[in-house]
């Protein structure tokens, strides 16, 4: 069965015209009404100031004058028996605990799966162009892209429907492609342990880089955030910094160009989360785009596919609402 063209659970509910919407990260959880099939204003909670899940819903629903029912919830995690415990945060979201708490019939699906299924409704001015190429229709179409963590979802066409196939794929191993990087990796390594994509590619992973190339000049320098090291590198204020964030861009292009092989994404690459969108003309003018393509025998084939940035500041919540039907007098969610 499928709804707006997406392959869903054949079980149906009836819902009335009102459904949460929610995009639940580490750092920043966004709500919003659905109402009659239009997208309400999206609330930005910081996730640091409530201790529990429950907390910020019940600041969102204290809020609104809508009376709903059902939530359909992004999550930043792997999913587990209707329930998350976020990667790089404490909480964990409970479809259960929802119905207990709420009175809340809930559905849990990626972030990232909902970002992937925005993408049908992005126009070129929802997206920065980088680089050349052009898309196959037909083709599977990737989205990936560092926040907090480093999300990684594909959606497949199948002539009418359409599939995400979510994934972890943020966790994979780092691989190098020069001394400099290498030495990059060898340090974490030491600190971590396994050293995934997320260790560098993410607003943690950015501090990560530049921590690991002060200490590995020997240079003593300032305790910054990710948000201060972009600033910095931004602004020219720090040699440092710059470096750190050109490394940032020319990891994210070289792991991009991995995922895109390794789903076959000839359908286009899609660079989604909060850091890309403003940093959008570093990244143009970074290795990213030349770190996408070179994979060896297979540049040729990555010359061809499109990468762009993600510049709607909703597009998950465009994902979330592809899930909902409606029709006259009732709105239909599949859980």
């Amino acid at each position: 069965m499928s709804v707006d063209g997406i392959v869903v659970d054949p079980r149906v509910s009836s819902l009335p015209l009102h459904v949460l919407l929610g995009d639940i990260g580490a750092t920043n959880a966004r709500f919003a009404i659905l109402a009659n099939g239009v997208l309400g204003p999206v609330r930005r909670f910081d996730v640091a100031n409530y201790p529990q899940f429950a907390d910020v819903v019940t600041a969102f629903l204290n809020g609104s004058s809508h009376r709903v029912t059902h939530a359909l919830l992004a999550v930043a995690g792997p999913i587990d028996s209707e329930s998350c415990a976020l990667t790089n945060c404490s909480w964990t979201i409970d479809a259960h605990q929802m119905r207990q708490i709420f009175s809340l019939e809930a559905r849990l699906v990626n972030d990232f799966e909902a970002t992937a299924l925005s993408l049908p409704n992005l126009t070129a001015a929802d997206l920065c162009r980088i680089g050349t190429g052009r898309a196959i229709a037909s083709a599977p179409t990737l989205v990936l892209g560092p926040g907090t963590g480093l999300g990684v979802a594909c959606l497949i066409p199948d002539f009418d429907n359409r599939m995400v196939i979510a994934s972890e794929g943020g966790h994979a191993t780092l691989a190098g492609m020069c001394g400099g990087e290498d030495a990059i990796i060898k340090h974490l390594r030491r600190r971590f342990g396994h050293v995934s994509a997320e260790r560098a590619i993410s607003g943690g992973g950015l501090e990560n880089i530049y921590q690991a190339i002060g200490a590995i000049d020997g240079r003593d320098i300032a305790p910054l955030n990710a948000a201060e090291i972009t600033e910095s590198a931004l602004a020219g204020r720090c040699q440092t910094a710059y470096a750190a964030l050109k490394m940032f861009c020319a990891f994210l292009g070289s792991f991009a160009g991995s995922v895109a092989l390794t789903f076959g994404a000839q359908g286009g690459v899609y660079i989604a989360g909060g850091i890309a969108p403003r940093i959008v003309d570093f990244i143009a003018q970074s290795e990213f785009r030349e770190r996408f393509e070179a994979k060896g025998r297979f540049q040729t084939y990555l010359e061809a596919i499109p990468t762009s940035v993600i510049m709607h500041p909703a597009a998950t919540f465009l994902g979330l609402k592809s899930l909902i039907e409606y029709s006259p007098g009732r709105a239909t969610l599949h859980f």
